[in-house]
């Protein structure tokens, strides 16, 4: 009898494991002055990285990717949206970028199109490249291995305080509507930016900093210790009134700049990344889905000082371009 219950007691205990989640980094190519793409994939192993987000299909890049056991989530380049309506083109595409490489790279997701808004001229590209990529992958017999996915603009969902409230807007829901009946039907997540860091810098007023980094002490009034984890409660309870209930988030970029704006300092983003990567690998979620672990990739591998935008765009790295570490992160 002893022994059953030793058993069961091991078993539980791995069961526990199971929910804890691995922290993914974001790739960007947009530095002068980075590493080969082979030194980059070292760096990750190097770190024990376990996830990559590539925002196009960099063929040296996936070269680099073959056998290191790094998951991935590739990315369609925007430009090429428009010509992958084509279905003959999206097959081409999946032919070239990822059959080649799916006996020894772990793409585990394609993100077709990034923080795309209803407006934007390829947005009405997003769904019918999905369902076109979709349909080659399942050609292909790799649809179990890879999910088609896009990764949400954050400001189609409104009214996110209280979480619970968190809703789509109206302009976007004929936009975003097909596009989570997708995911559903092939039991893809939807992926979302989720930062932080813009919330606190834009309303400085009414979101404390410490609220913003994780550093909190005891939760808030609607039961909250942190704002990461209500502005994803904010998106299931959006998906809720979507009747997508169980639909999974992955969060495909979170990040803190170290220059560059309003709170932009090394001690906060060295705080904001330890404690990020702490809450993601406890496994414990969110007080919407405490027992949902919620898999997230920081933004970024390295600071970029090719992107364009505002300064802090050119300051989310973890590492600089020579491969030293910014930060003592444990991943």
């Amino acid at each position: 009898m002893s022994t059953i219950f030793l058993l069961l007691g091991i078993l539980s205990i791995g069961l526990e494991f199971t929910v804890v989640q691995s922290v993914g980094v974001c790739y960007g190519l947009n530095g002068g002055n980075l590493p080969s793409k082979q030194e980059v994939v070292d760096l990750y192993k190097a770190n024990n990285i376990v996830g990559m987000r590539l925002y196009l299909p960099d063929q040296e890049a996936l070269e680099a990717l073959r056998d290191s056991g790094i998951d991935l989530i590739l990315g369609v380049a925007g430009e090429t949206l428009s010509s992958l309506v084509d279905p003959t083109a999206a097959s081409q595409w999946v032919s070239n970028f990822v059959t080649p490489y799916s006996q020894n790279v772990r793409i585990k997701y394609i993100a077709v199109g990034n923080e795309v808004h209803p407006s934007d001229s390829v947005a009405q590209f997003i769904h019918p490249v999905m369902q076109n990529i979709q349909s080659a992958i399942s050609q292909a017999n790799l649809q179990d291995q890879i999910k088609v996915t896009t990764v949400m603009d954050s400001s189609l969902i409104t009214n996110s305080y209280p979480p619970s409230a968190g809703v789509f807007t109206e302009e976007s829901k004929p936009f975003i509507q097909p596009i989570i009946n997708f995911l559903v039907q092939n039991g893809s997540p939807l992926l979302a930016n989720v930062y932080p860091y813009f919330a606190y810098a834009n309303d400085q007023q009414n979101i404390p900093l410490a609220y913003a980094l994780f550093t909190q002490i005891g939760t808030n009034d609607i039961g909250y210790g942190n704002i990461f984890d209500a502005m994803v409660d904010s998106i299931y309870s959006a998906l809720e009134k979507l009747e997508a209930p169980n639909l999974a988030v992955v969060v495909a970029e979170s990040g803190w700049p170290s220059e560059g704006g309003a709170g932009a300092t090394m001690e906060n983003a060295a705080t904001y990344y330890a404690n990020l990567i702490s809450h993601v690998k406890s496994g414990g979620g969110t007080p919407k889905r405490p027992d949902v672990a919620i898999e997230t990739y920081l933004f970024a591998m390295f600071d970029e000082n090719m992107k364009p935008g505002a300064e802090t765009e050119r300051h989310f790295g973890l590492f600089h371009p020579d491969k030293s570490s910014k930060y003592a992160l444990n991943f």
